[in-house]
């Protein structure tokens, strides 16, 4: 199947589409280790995983991210055009490509261990719609200031700003110090998802609900929490709704909440296009759930097939 998407149709003219979404964060290589089988390298990190599901369902998407100087680095260059993610210049500044050891048990669930620097090169990021961040890019120094100030930016250009924390326990062990970052960041959002394992972290024995009524407090607009086979829960600051999962068989859950957020990203800009910039600002429950439903059977067809593979738009269409 041939995949086209805005970013293609501006390059056979000879220019690159403007972004509607820039993603900042840590592109990698995970290394997956499933029973059985020998380890394999393949690219990876939430943020470049949240970019390529953005890119696959036709929205222009650039990423900002570190790289070194090595064949890891060429791998996911490859991985981001071949779905149509712009990385922005000048990225190559690392000693070395960072990576994660990922270990796939046989019910699909994966776990990591990280080997990872942060450290973005000076860069302006162009004009856009919307900025996500999320995931080690939010925590680790020195590159979590030059986060925050891109953050800082793109909230008084008046981009929908979105964040995941995808939190890392191996890296991220100082519970306080993660959920002060993480609060100073949800003022700037408009948009925070989080899993129920990373509200298991940040506020343990607390109702999925409870925390989400927490985050909205803190300044967003929405906020979303995938709940595994339970599906997902979404709430504003006028409803919230659970939608159930897709009902597919899992092959691993690589990449799941990636594709989900680029999902529900997707979904707001579509929200944005139709009635304008306050949208996403009084979401009720249909349009909660429209946002939850697409997004869940995005992540659906992502854990139905090995790693990190967001559907093309195209395979969504009926």
């Amino acid at each position: 199947m041939t995949h086209r998407t805005a970013v293609d149709d501006a390059e056979g003219s000879g220019r690159l589409a403007p972004p509607r979404v820039t993603v900042i964060g840590e592109a990698l290589i995970d290394v997956l280790h499933r029973p059985g089988e020998e380890p394999v390298e393949t690219p990876g990190g939430s943020p470049l995983n949240v970019a390529i599901s953005l890119a696959r369902l036709g929205v222009p998407t650039h990423l900002l991210t570190a790289l070194g100087a090595d064949d890891r680095a060429t791998a996911i260059e490859r991985h981001a055009i071949a779905s149509a993610v712009h990385i922005l210049p000048n990225a190559r500044t690392l000693a070395a490509t960072s990576c994660a050891v990922a270990w796939v048990d046989h019910d699909g669930a994966a776990t990591y261990d990280f080997d990872i620097q942060w450290d973005l090169p000076p860069t302006e990021l162009p004009r856009t719609e919307a900025v996500h961040t999320g995931s080690l890019a939010l925590f680790i120094s020195p590159g979590r200031d030059q986060v925050m100030d891109h953050l800082t930016r793109a909230s008084q250009q008046h981009a929908l700003v979105s964040i995941d924390p995808n939190i890392r326990p191996s890296i991220l062990n100082d519970r306080n110090s993660v959920r002060a970052r993480f609060w100073e960041a949800l003022a700037l959002a408009d948009v925070v998802k989080l899993s129920d394992e990373d509200a298991a972290w940040l506020y343990p024995d607390r109702s999925p609900r409870w925390v989400l009524a927490e985050l909205l407090q803190a300044g967003p607009a929405l906020a979303a929490m995938t709940l595994g086979r339970r599906g997902a829960m979404l709430s504003s600051h006028v409803a919230t709704v659970q939608v159930p999962a897709a009902s597919v068989v899992v092959v691993d859950t690589v990449g799941a909440g990636d594709s989900f957020m680029g999902a529900l990203i997707h979904g707001l800009l579509e929200l944005r296009t139709d009635a304008g910039f306050g949208a996403y600002h009084e979401l009720g429950p249909e349009e909660l759930s429209r946002l939850g439903s697409f997004a869940a059977l995005v992540a659906g067809r992502t854990v139905a097939r090995n790693g990190a593979n967001p559907p093309w738009i195209e395979e969504l269409l009926p």
